[in-house]
């Protein structure tokens, strides 16, 4: 997903607020009506560029993301 964030907006409450809904959502569409206590859908992290960026970095991050969040490599 690529966003254009506007400077008013930190960068860390609108990846938040995404996850956050996102993750609601989905649950709800699987079944789950409420208390979502210890579901985890998203990875911990993510990754930002504001100027230029690798596209194979960016690639390998999101291939191992999985494994380094398992591992707790945070």
């Amino acid at each position: 997903m690529i966003l254009a964030v506007p400077p008013k907006y930190s960068v860390a409450s609108v990846v938040g607020f995404l996850k956050g809904k996102s993750a609601i959502n989905i649950a709800r569409i699987c079944g789950k009506e409420k208390n979502f206590a210890g579901e985890h859908f998203w990875a911990r992290g993510y990754s930002v560029s504001t100027v230029g960026f690798e596209l194979e970095a960016i690639k390998k991050y999101v291939r191992e993301q999985e494994e380094a969040d398992e591992q707790g490599r945070f």
